[in-house]
């Protein structure tokens, strides 16, 4: 790939990526392993669960696996308390990252359309990015519940190009991890990858993209309007 790209719209992962989100996850995490007499679990082991929502998250939490299936009867109890604790406090501790507002900034100067695309559920990401002064930034917010698919799905960004009116190869995604590559893959589009997000804990230069990008604002210089 020749830099600069030339693109009509970036599209950007919410956590791990534009936000550090991983102190009020684990804060709703421990909230909710003290109110079921269970032991709390590391905000370092936190990160590694991060990006498949927050349901997955929870399940994480209280099986100590990334896959496996708690028992039904009591997630259906911890579940509620995780949403209850990590709705009051989505925002308490959640920070843009470096360079993630000169980032945002120079795309808006760019002239290029933006959409934040999470699988977080609607009903956080919409505080949390108010909240933070981010959400003004978007033309449009796609949460895990908007679609009937979420990332790795490529649903949610072939979706964005049809509400931008633009083609799969016209579009960036900027994201932190696998299932970020891999939905730009399968719609068509580029992808970079920060280096300081939530990736299972692995290097992002494992993966199939188009740069390592060290902030939001060295992406956009890797970018032209087309």
């Amino acid at each position: 790939m020749e830099f600069p790209i030339k693109i009509k719209a970036v599209v950007i992962d919410l956590d791990g990526t534009l936000l550090d989100t991983a102190p009020d996850l684990a804060h709703a995490a421990e909230l909710m392993m003290a109110e079921l007499n269970l032991p709390a679990v590391p905000l370092d082991t936190i990160k590694t669960y991060i990006g498949n929502g927050v349901s997955r998250l929870a399940k994480r939490v209280l099986t100590g696996s990334m896959d496996a299936e708690p028992d039904a009867e009591l997630f259906a109890h911890a579940y509620p308390i995780y949403q209850k604790h990590y709705g009051a406090h989505v925002s308490l501790y959640s920070r843009p990252f470096a360079g993630v507002v000169e980032g945002l900034d120079a795309f808006k100067a760019m002239g290029v359309h933006m959409a934040c695309i999470t699988n977080k559920a609607e009903v956080f990401t919409v505080p949390l990015l108010r909240d933070t002064g981010l959400l003004g930034y978007f033309e449009l917010v796609l949460s895990g519940d908007t679609l009937p698919k979420r990332k790795p799905d490529p649903l949610p960004l072939l979706h964005a190009c049809q509400h931008f009116g633009i083609e799969p190869h016209e579009l960036l995604l900027i994201g932190d991890s696998l299932n970020d590559t891999q939905a730009a893959r399968a719609a068509g589009s580029a992808v970079f990858c920060v280096p300081y997000g939530y990736n299972r804990g692995r290097p992002v230069a494992e993966l199939d993209l188009d740069a390592v990008v060290p902030t939001l604002l060295d992406a956009a210089k890797l970018t032209v309007k087309a």
